[in-house]
């Protein structure tokens, strides 16, 4: 068995967005009542994430980030082991539009949903 550590998490997904030129900030940002894990900026845009490890709750992520479409972000992303978001149904993402991003065992980073061009 194999626990997935936060920090490997937030590892993983600042330098994959990082690497694309995007600013990141991982840290507990409050919205309302909830808060989220960490931001993206772009230019003229921000995207909400929050990080779910096998073992936290999946559900209440992603009440968090349909809290963070209300507060103005322009996208929101579930971030979680790809083993943990091959199990989710995809169904919630879809009707709220939401992104659902899987770490590999190699740290690296997969859109899982939305599918483009599959």
């Amino acid at each position: 068995m194999t626990l997935t550590n936060l920090r490997w998490l937030q590892w993983a997904i600042t330098r994959h967005f990082r690497s694309k030129g995007l600013q990141v900030q991982i840290r507990s940002i409050k919205l309302g009542n909830v808060a989220i894990d960490g931001e993206v900026l772009g230019k003229g845009w921000k995207m909400a994430l929050e990080l779910k490890t096998p073992r936290d709750d999946i559900t209440r992520g992603i009440g968090q980030l349909a809290e963070a479409l209300a507060y103005g972000y322009n996208q929101v992303a579930l971030v979680t082991t790809m083993r943990a978001a091959r199990d989710i149904d995809s169904k919630v993402f879809d009707k709220l539009g939401l992104v659902l991003l899987g770490v590999n065992s190699k740290g690296e980073v997969k859109q899982v949903y939305p599918t483009y061009g599959a």
